[in-house]
């Protein structure tokens, strides 16, 4: 392996890390590994701290290949607390408001579900890495300021009800990069006339990359003591 000329390396990122913390754990295994002050190492689509799954790391030169990898088509697992929203519209806030769930049904929320499929127009949330001005949106939200995002367009190209344990229900999803499912996840609360929030995020693959193909961080180091690595020589 040689990092330096570029590796592609598939992580599940673990709850409660930022997509940030994670590129910082691997880019320290590998300079320490190398016996470098630094390399180049970068991610290829950002997690949201509370949801885990698929992230892919590029190092030295195959950092380049990042963009091509984020216009990769993303799945996700996401489950969805019906009857509840929250500012961030996950559990990152508190609930801050509730809404009727008596008149939802199982059908009610597949036909709602069927709506979403194909091209929609979303508003990010405010709690995002969008920039308002050059800022982080997420900054401005956590300051209290009121954010006002413009609608992206982006392709839902599946959407499947997995679970259905009202208020709880537990979908698939396949989507086109830029895809909010947090957002997605306010939105269908708002068709269904009611609310709803996110309390569980996996990404399943992006790509052909899948889940069973990520190894856990915390087996990195030992993984990396087995590697046949060349020498960087600068």
């Amino acid at each position: 392996m040689n990092f330096k000329e570029g590796e592609v390396l598939y992580f599940n990122k673990p709850l409660r890390w930022t997509s940030f913390a994670l590129v910082n754990k691997v880019r320290y295994h590998i300079s320490r590994k190398l016996g470098v002050k630094k390399i180049k190492v970068g991610h290829a689509g950002t997690l949201d701290p509370l949801a885990t799954g698929v992230m892919i790391i590029c190092t030295g030169k195959a950092t380049k290949r990042i963009e091509e990898f984020q216009h990769h088509t993303k799945e996700y697992i996401a489950t969805l607390q019906l009857g509840a929203t929250t500012p961030s519209y996950d559990l990152e806030k508190e609930i801050d408001a509730t809404y009727p769930t008596d008149h939802i049904t199982r059908e009610l929320v597949e036909e709602t579900l069927k709506k979403f499929v194909g091209t929609i127009e979303q508003i990010p949330p405010a709690f995002s890495a969008c920039k308002v001005d050059g800022k982080r949106a997420y900054d401005l939200a956590r300051k209290g300021n009121d954010v006002e995002l413009k609608p992206k367009t982006l392709v839902i190209d599946e959407i499947e009800l997995l679970e259905c344990s009202l208020p709880i229900i537990k979908i698939r999803v396949v989507c086109s990069k830029g895809t909010y499912i947090r957002a997605l996840a306010r939105d269908i609360g708002e068709a269904l006339e009611s609310g709803a929030h996110l309390i569980g995020l996996v990404r399943t693959r992006v790509g052909d990359i899948r889940l069973e193909d990520c190894m856990e961080v915390e087996n990195f180091e030992e993984w990396l003591d087995k590697q046949d690595i060349e020498v960087i020589n600068d």
